[in-house]
């Protein structure tokens, strides 16, 4: 057996069901992930998902290979190793990190009473829980291209979604300079090349402020959200770096004991009927 299908059998038996939110089930005869499980996980079907154990499918795409190791929790480590192993080259670090670590998961799967929502440095939405879907609306909805944040600013803003006079006038430059602080990083990034091309040929006020040379970081605002089920929630946004990697975590709170907090309490009883599951970026 190839060393791939060695250590993706190895690694799904490890993954026991409430480490990815499943419940366990009746009749299982190993702790670890049943293959329908890890199928559903990843993306892909159960039939080829037996094929790759066996070693009969070969070459399995980057994007399988992305997901495969977001299901199973992998570190960046085993990430790699993954990749090797299937003959595929490993992430370059000259690119923008997609990876969610099982650190990164976890904090996610506990913080179900907050909004919460996990960017990359280009500020591509990866991973969001209920609430937050419920409060901000389903990302799986939206385009590829407005599943980045700095693109739908700048492009279609918010509707529904208002700043306060302080953060209105902060927010589009601090995004500006939080992507030309990327795009030093991870200068091979092809992608987020391109989106500074595109980002500079659509919005005259994207191109004004990349003129302004300005690197610094995103990491607070405060805005109102008026389109919930509940009615409109004024809600602080921090973002927070999250260890070993260059991902973003955002998390919206409100103040304890106000209107806003009762009405975030509401929106968990209320609005989360349609995001029953911890939602992640189908690209």
């Amino acid at each position: 057996m190839s060393e791939f299908a060695t250590v993706l059998r190895s690694w799904r038996d490890r993954t026991t069901p409430a480490e990815v939110g499943l419940p366990p089930g009746l009749g299982r005869r190993s702790t670890g992930l049943r293959r329908e499980e890890l199928a559903i996980l990843a993306n892909v079907s159960v039939d080829y998902l037996v094929r790759l154990e066996q070693g009969r499918a070969k070459n399995p795409s980057p994007h399988v290979l992305a997901a495969l190791a977001v299901a199973l929790r992998l570190t960046v480590s085993e990430r790699d190793h993954l990749y090797r192993a299937a003959g595929a080259a490993a992430p370059s670090a000259q690119v923008v990190p997609r990876h969610i670590t099982p650190g990164v998961q976890r904090i996610v799967d506990r913080l179900n009473d907050v909004p919460v929502a996990v960017f990359t440095a280009a500020h591509d939405i990866l991973l969001w829980n209920p609430l937050w879907a419920a409060l901000i609306g389903d990302p799986s909805t939206l385009s590829k291209a407005d599943r980045n944040l700095v693109w739908r600013h700048f492009t279609s803003g918010h509707p529904g979604v208002t700043f306060d006079t302080q953060h209105e006038a902060d927010f589009a430059g601090d995004l500006t300079s939080d992507l030309r602080a990327a795009v030093g990083r991870y200068p091979q990034d092809a992608a987020l090349t391109q989106l500074v091309s595109r980002l500079s040929a659509t919005s005259p006020e994207f191109r004004r402020r990349w003129a302004e040379a300005r690197v610094a970081e995103h990491r607070s605002s405060r805005k109102t959200i008026a389109n919930t089920p509940v009615g409109p929630i004024t809600v602080d946004c921090d973002v927070l770096s999250a260890p070993g990697s260059d991902l973003r975590i955002v998390v919206y709170t409100t103040t304890p004991g106000s209107t806003d907090d009762d009405k975030l309490r509401l929106l968990r009883v209320t609005g989360l009927q349609r995001f029953s599951t911890v939602g992640t970026d189908p690209g």
